[in-house]
């Protein structure tokens, strides 16, 4: 499984880059902010909204600590999308959350 460092993440928001951001937590979780660019699909619905997503962009998967976001990512890839855990999810991001 691909993973990359929120830190990295981060810098590469703050360089303008448009990057896909699936945040994977509960609706309670998010309402406490997320980051702002992040698409937020909870994980028990990733297998059934799947089909809104682009075979052909990379998606980098975020959620609490880094362990939903890991099984949604490995679950991605097993249907063919190119998906990329963020370490540490959203207790290691630093930048700002909407």
């Amino acid at each position: 499984m691909k993973t990359i460092d929120p830190q990295e993440v981060q810098a590469r928001l703050e360089a303008g880059e448009q990057l896909n951001i699936i945040d994977v937590r509960e609706a309670d979780e998010v309402a406490g902010g997320k980051i702002p660019q992040a698409i937020h699909i909870p994980l028990g619905l990733v297998e059934f909204k799947m089909n809104e997503l682009d075979k052909n962009k990379e998606y980098l998967v975020v959620c609490h600590a880094g362990g939903r976001s890991a099984r949604a990512v490995q679950f991605l890839e097993s249907q063919g999308y190119n998906a990329t855990n963020v370490d540490g999810g959203m207790l290691a991001w630093e930048g700002e959350t909407e």
